[in-house]
């Protein structure tokens, strides 16, 4: 259309369009200026806040555990962590450099290429690449210079003394949360809480010299300081892991208590695991086994593995059990420790024949020896003599018709007969420990308070807790249950079962020098509701009797040689870790005439080792014709000074003997 022509009406149309076009894009563009300014202003003000901010979680310190001596036993070494923002990445790089970046990371921190590339390009703003990463490994990272790349400190739990106190321990997951033992049941005071370092930061990810930063500091977990003695703990482990070596078990548990306060002073389990490495079995035979298993099958292994039999496992304690009849029978005044018994082998209970044990025939017998011979004729006429009524009130007080109340995670309930249905012979075979079942803590609980003149204490594994300066936040008091049985009444138990070791079947557990009270026991263990040719073999003891300072309960499942009742294998367990705990706890012997005539044969003079170093301290212990201990066991790799020895040069001992050396 040249200049000065009309103007047609196609051409109005036209220009009608163009306008109406415009105005509509114009209103268009205002109407998403609208939507993202004040209907998504806040989304898109998070966005670009995020885009220029960085926000890093601080791990908070997980608090260690110690022993009663202050001595670790879980701790948190120094790890790292590398995080990636995506955002970042794809802004910053190519695919191609991408794909490079993303191989070198995965070299590094050992990782499948795609998982970490996925990562690095996922739609999101901070992504974990890589927990748990030594020192080493990020510097090789830092070194790549990443734009998008970050790393920030953490911890990682570390069991210093590795498989020792496993199951009273327990482990954390990846996540350094609790999942078994005392990391569980004191999780949420171990973890502390997390912190957050809050940043501005560039287009490449690096902090702003002019921009806010904010620190929102962790808070370090409390330590938790236990009842367990780590030399106490070592040595009811060595004890336990000979056991396993000699009579070859299915497994072995010893417990070992202070009857007058209830503390917990070691509970070793064979075989057990480490909680370094919780995700699968320490033996190398059962770690093939357990990798065959199907991911459910693996799941109630490590259960398995992880849980602690003498708080959640129930068993049936057999002649051990006699003790709580008999203490019960004598505080009830139903019989003293006069009365006497006759034994034919066996008794009729409502029609029902009732052996003793190997079908033997004990005759006439007062209280001691009833519980000497483990008869068990003698203690159903005692517990007929008690009554349904009347023993379970003992049971009630002695705590076996409850949980202890324990500080430790899945304690289990016992199982008892239901009163209102219980028979005779029911009735019968609970005096002598059959058709009863109840957790080995429950057991040395009750058996504790003859030692503590007649009172129950609640068994307690945690006495306090710290914070990250040592200061105690929170202590634990010792908690008295209920006065049981009189003093009087304790104190004829005590002898009685004093009787048992010097006289009965607890030989196998006796100490020259020390005054032991104990009782065996051998229990078939129950299989699909019938007794299997299975058994539990058991040998519970207090020492010294002078002054009870330790309740000890050995439980062997199921021995393969040496024997088979609790008298043959529970006894000398019990005596391995009781000559080991006597001298550490500076116990002295105090020896009758006859017994030190009998040691006076064979006696060597201790040599002097204090001060020299560990080296030619052994080489002149053995040399003197003794064995040697170094303690605490943690000492046993390293060089050191003899700081003091046990017993002191000069003093006599028999060939053989074992002298102790302290670092």
């Amino acid at each position: 259309m040249k200049q000065g022509d009309p103007v047609t009406k196609k051409n109005k149309r036209r220009v009608y369009w163009a306008f109406v076009i415009l105005m509509a894009l114009f209103l268009a563009l205002a109407l998403r200026t609208a939507w993202i300014q004040i209907v998504r202003a806040d989304e898109y003000k998070e966005k670009a806040i995020a885009q220029q901010t960085s926000d890093l979680p601080i791990e908070a310190k997980r608090g260690s555990i110690l022993d009663r001596n202050g001595n670790e036993l879980a701790t948190s070494a120094a790890t790292y962590s590398v995080w990636v923002r995506p955002t970042d990445i794809k802004k910053n790089y190519k695919s191609k450099e991408i794909e490079e970046l993303s191989g070198k990371l995965a070299v590094i921190l050992n990782l499948d290429q795609e998982t970490v590339k996925k990562k690095m390009t996922e739609d999101s703003n901070l992504v974990s690449l890589a927990k748990s990463v030594d020192k080493e490994t990020v510097d090789r990272v830092r070194a790549l210079k990443i734009s998008g790349l970050a790393t920030n400190e953490g911890t990682k739990r570390y069991y210093p003394l590795g498989t020792s106190a496993a199951n009273v321990l327990g482990c954390v997951n990846s996540s350094n949360n609790g999942v078994a033992g005392i990391e569980q049941e004191y999780d949420s005071y171990l973890r502390g809480i997390d912190g957050r370092q809050i940043q501005e930061t560039d287009i490449n990810g690096n902090s702003l010299s002019y921009g806010s930063n904010t620190l929102h500091k962790a808070k370090d977990g409390y330590n938790v300081v236990l009842t367990i003695d780590e030399v106490l703990q070592h040595y009811a482990e060595k004890a336990a892991e000979e056991a396993m070596e000699k009579y070859n078990p299915s497994s072995v548990q010893i417990l070992v208590m202070n009857p007058k306060t209830g503390d917990v002073l070691a509970m070793a389990k064979t075989p057990t695991y480490d909680p370094n490495d919780p995700y699968e079995p320490a033996d190398k035979t059962e770690q093939a086994a357990f990798k065959k298993l199907s991911t459910k099958k693996q799941s109630e292994y490590l259960s398995q593995m992880w849980n602690n039999p003498m708080v959640s496992n129930l068993y049936e304690p057999g002649s051990t059990f006699k003790l709580i009849t008999a203490a019960s029978a004598l505080e009830s005044g139903k019989i003293t420790t006069k009365t006497t018994f006759n034994c034919t082998g066996s008794i009729n209970v409502s029609g029902t024949r009732l052996y003793c044990f190997n079908y033997e025939v004990h005759g006439q017998q007062d209280l001691a020896k009833a519980v000497a011979n483990s008869c068990n004729t003698a203690h159903v006429q005692m517990v007929m003599k008690l009554g349904s009524k009347q023993f379970y009130n003992y049971l009630n007080l002695w705590g076996i018709t409850s949980k202890t109340g324990i500080d430790l995670p899945a304690e289990a309930d016992a199982i008892i007969k239901n009163r209102n249905s219980l028979s005779l012979v029911d009735l019968a075979t609970m005096g002598y420990g059959q058709g009863i079942a109840l957790t080995p803590i429950q057991l040395l609980t009750a058996i504790s308070a003859i030692g503590n003149n007649g009172i129950l204490m609640q068994p307690r594994v945690v006495s306090m807790m710290t914070d990250s300066n040592g200061k105690t936040v929170k202590t634990f008091a010792t908690k008295k249950v209920r006065q049981v049985i009189s003093k009087k009444t304790a104190d004829e138990m005590l002898d009685i079962m004093e009787y048992e070791v010097t006289n009965g079947g607890g030989y196998t557990a006796a100490i020259d020098g020390y005054r032991i009270g104990g009782k065996t026991g051998t229990a078939n263990k129950a299989i699909n509701g019938t007794y299997s040719d299975d058994s539990f073999c058991s040998f519970v003891c207090l020492a010294p009797l002078d002054d009870p300072q330790l309740a000890v309960l050995v439980i062997l499942d199921t021995p393969k040689k040496g024997g088979s009742t609790g008298s043959s294998v529970g006894g000398p367990t019990a005596k391995a870790f009781l000559k080991d705990a006597f001298t550490y706890l500076g116990i002295s012997p105090k020896y009758t005439e006859s017994e030190k005539e009998n040691q006076a044969a064979s006696k060597v003079s201790v040599p002097s080792v204090t001060g020299l170093s560990k080296e030619a301290a052994i080489e002149k212990i053995e040399a003197a014709g003794f064995e040697y201990e170094v303690s605490p066991s943690s000492a046993k790799d390293e060089n050191f000074t003899v700081k003091s020895q046990y017993p002191e040069a000069g003093e006599t001992l028999s060939e053989g003997a074992t002298v102790y050396i302290y670092k």
